[in-house]
């Protein structure tokens, strides 16, 4: 292996996102950037890739590239019916999903990217729709999460699918980097 592995730096190699940071209008504008690119870029880093390239993990025990994929699809879908929610209800509680269990299905093992890039692309045009005509009072708009027990404002809910795109992006990188060797 490329030298000693930092298991917490593969699990998280862009840190942990902080919910408690303070929201600017730029980071609003930065981060519906990233989830309008997100389709885009994700696209140009799997298209070429083989069978066994997209078996590859970027970390031991983690997933393969493929289930990193078909996992966005299904984290963004779930994220956008989230968002809708606390748009037309008031204070909505969401229902978290158990994101392992999903990754293991027959979908979310299919080397067949193509319906999860598909989802990504038509969900995050939606989604970016959305993100470009809510207000000030709209990007405070909240939902309960009932996993985590506490209130997630819409901006704050963007902040985390940000670092999301990024985090997962960067989880894909670390599997071509290392070439199968968590295999």
């Amino acid at each position: 292996m490329k030298n000693e592995i930092d298991l917490e730096k593969l699990k998280f190699p862009i840190g942990h996102f902080d919910s408690h940071m303070e929201i600017s209008n730029k980071d609003l504008t930065d981060w519906k950037e990233t989830i309008a690119t997100l389709p885009h870029k994700l696209q140009k880093m799997v298209h070429e890739l083989s069978s066994e390239e997209l078996n590859w993990k970027y970390r031991p025990n983690g997933w393969t590239i493929k289930q990193v994929v078909h996992h966005l699809a299904d984290s963004h879908l779930n994220s956008f019916i989230r968002f809708k929610l606390t748009l037309t209800e008031d204070t909505p509680t969401i229902r978290p999903y158990d994101e392992a269990k999903w990754a293991e299905t027959v979908d979310g093992l299919s080397e067949d990217l193509t319906p999860s890039l598909q989802i990504l692309e038509g969900v995050h045009q939606r989604w970016s729709l959305l993100l470009d005509d809510l207000t000030e009072a709209d990007w405070n708009r909240m939902y309960f999460h009932p996993e985590h027990q506490h209130l997630v404002a819409i901006k704050t809910a963007l902040g985390t699918y940000n670092w999301h795109c990024q985090h997962h992006l960067a989880h894909i990188e670390q599997a071509l980097y290392h070439r199968g060797e968590f295999n």
